[in-house]
């Protein structure tokens, strides 16, 4: 329905989710932990998640890409 396929990882090997597990730490602690407020409803999580994700892809510090945002960083390589 959402075009989303699941992925799962070798059993017992926690290194085949690290990037999403990374991922998902830096959403919690950034964006729910950090709220002041209770979310009601599940259009304003996805719309909370969906501004997140835009932000950690485009403008949000990365220490892997020497503390530039991704769009400082492709700047940088361009």
């Amino acid at each position: 329905e959402n075009g989303i396929t699941t992925s799962m990882s070798r059993k017992g090997n926690c290194h085949d989710n690290a990037v999403i597990e990374s991922f998902h730490s830096s959403l919690k602690s950034e964006l729910f932990y950090s709220q002041e407020k209770q979310i009601h409803s599940t259009s304003t999580l996805k719309q909370l998640i969906h501004d997140y994700i835009e932000y950690y892809n485009t403008e949000r510090i990365q220490e892997k890409l020497n503390y530039l945002s991704p769009i400082e960083y492709k700047k940088q390589v361009a």
